[in-house]
């Protein structure tokens, strides 16, 4: 009778700890999934973005402001030597140095760094990722079919996106963080238009 007992509080204390674990889990895949609901919900509210951003490129450090309106269309304004600008309207990218008078085209449709300018790639990137929590931000990492990874970083506080972390087509590593300066405010087209 004795070892029946023992054997019961063993086994009972076993099954208490699954179901401790089974209940642990279940919370934390609803709170990601309510992360991503949020984030989403942030971003289908956002139609356009004016923002500070700090870009590494292999080491390289540059500042400036961008202007972002969903879909597809980014200016940004480098504070640099050479007066950098740097446009994209749908899929071509525009980069003019304003000093030398000289503007280089591409096109940006298969870079993974569309995906954040376009809101339904964005939303289809951000419910397909990995979700992790790093000093107060949401980290939402996705692996392509190249390969190539994206990691997109949120506030944990208010879900303001705060920048993202790609490979780009040359195999650069970018991190381009941003702080917003204001949200859904009139941003005249013209400005995305890319230069002859």
């Amino acid at each position: 009778m004795l070892a029946n007992e023992r054997s019961f509080k063993i086994l009972l204390k076993k099954n208490f700890l699954y179901i401790f674990l089974i209940i642990v889990f279940s919370f934390e895949s609803l709170a990601i999934a309510d992360e991503k609901k949020n984030i989403i919900e942030k971003l289908k509210n956002t139609k356009s973005l004016k923002f500070n951003f700090k870009q590494n490129t292999n080491e390289k450090i540059e500042t400036g402001v961008c202007y972002l309106v969903f879909p597809k269309k980014l200016k940004c304004d480098y504070k640099d030597n050479k007066q950098k600008e740097l446009i994209i309207n749908n899929n071509r990218l525009a980069i003019t140095q304003k000093r030398y008078n000289k503007t280089f085209y591409y096109s940006v449709k298969k870079s993974p760094f569309i995906k954040i300018l376009d809101k339904n790639q964005l939303i289809n990137l951000i419910e397909g990722s990995i979700l992790n929590y790093k000093n107060n931000q949401i980290h939402l990492t996705s692996i392509n079919h190249d390969k190539k990874k994206i990691t997109i970083l949120f506030k944990k506080k208010n879900f303001d996106l705060i920048g993202w972390k790609i490979n780009d087509q040359f195999e650069n590593k970018i991190s381009f963080l941003i702080k917003i300066l204001s949200e859904n405010q009139e941003i005249n087209l013209k400005i995305f238009e890319i230069p002859n």
